[in-house]
């Protein structure tokens, strides 16, 4: 099941809104096949797996252990069910890293296996095997986007100096490694004033990968349409309660003033099908989302060497739990988790 992991992991970024998922064939102790789902809308883990199969060795196929870190799906979708193909394999057992709680999948990929007459095998590096997609879990069982929460503070706690011009708290080597963070995500999301004050690009610019989605809270359109966030260059979305438009890389989406902004923009995401965010806003909003409860991860870098007195306080996380922490120079990354 480790090997499932690392083979599911080389998918990273290329399968969503799919998980990552990595399957193995073992005959008499010997691994005989391999593979994993490479690409979205390409074949699973389970088709390439099989097929990696040496000729030599395909009639020991119907004698073998099928590993996989997920359930094998049972319904027609871009491509057909790879439970169907494990039946006309005619593989004896199947082990499963975890439940795919995925509605269309849900159980009914084991209990066809069952049904069968194959050996299934069900919680197996359980834990790992989720975390691995923590993000399609979290998107299919709360019907919401993984939420990332990511910023830079000071020594004393202060994310911006007051009435002062932009300072970069964080270092080069870090920035890069945030921009490796946002090729990871579907989107990514800030408020008003940080536009305004940093006139962020939001791309990736400093790591190959795919941009996020950008998205932005301006509720009253007060943004210049000169900045670089309506370049045209990626996907943009303006949530506001003004209008409601799309071009080809611009949406407007109109919020209910009546409603909470946070649920709404969270049920917006999960509508466009954006399985997870990291919020990159100033202290206010990421403030209102961890007081509201709505996150799963913290990503905070801190500059030991920068102390900058009058400022605005970074936000302050509530029943967090510090999973691990990097240090990058001065910059010290904590990696925090919701309890």
């Amino acid at each position: 099941m480790q090997r499932c992991l690392q083979l599911a992991i080389l998918g990273a970024g290329n399968t969503a809104p799919n998980p990552m998922v990595g399957a193995v064939l073992v005959h008499a102790g010997k691994i005989i096949g391999e593979g994993y789902h490479q690409q979205y809308g390409g074949p699973h883990a389970e088709v390439n797996c099989i097929n990696s199969v040496a000729d030599a060795d395909k009639d020991l196929i119907e004698k073998s252990t099928l590993y996989v870190s997920l359930e094998p799906c049972s319904h027609f979708g871009k491509t057909p069910p790879c439970t169907d193909l494990v039946i006309a394999n005619k593989i004896p057992e199947v082990v499963i890293g975890c439940r795919d709680s995925f509605a269309a999948v849900d159980g009914k990929g084991i209990e066809r296996l069952m049904a069968a007459g194959i050996q299934v095998n069900v919680g197996i590096l359980e834990k790992e095997c989720r975390e691995l997609n923590k993000r399609f879990f979290t998107f299919h069982e709360k019907h919401r986007p993984y939420i990332i929460l990511k910023w830079a503070q000071s020594s004393d706690g202060k994310i911006a100096a007051r009435g002062a011009d932009r300072i970069f708290i964080s270092n080069e080597i870090t920035n890069r490694l945030v921009h490796q963070w946002r090729t990871e995500e579907a989107a990514i999301l800030v408020g008003t004033n940080t536009v305004l004050l940093d006139d962020p690009a939001l791309t990736a610019r400093l790591w190959p990968g795919k941009d996020p989605v950008r998205l932005v809270i301006d509720k009253e359109l007060k943004l210049p349409v000169h900045l670089k966030l309506f370049d045209g260059s990626v996907k943009t979305i303006v949530f506001n309660y003004i209008k409601q438009s799309a071009t080809e890389n611009l949406v407007y989406h109109r919020l209910n003033k009546e409603e909470g902004i946070p649920v709404q923009i969270l049920s917006a995401l999960y509508n466009m099908q954006l399985q997870s965010v990291m919020v990159e806003g100033g202290s206010k909003l990421l403030q209102s989302l961890i007081d509201e409860g709505f996150w799963d991860e913290a990503r905070v870098i801190t500059n030991s060497a920068m102390v900058i007195g009058e400022g605005l306080d970074a936000p302050v996380l509530k029943n967090e739990m510090e999973l691990s922490e990097q240090k990058i120079e001065n910059d010290v990354i904590s990696y925090f988790t919701r309890k």
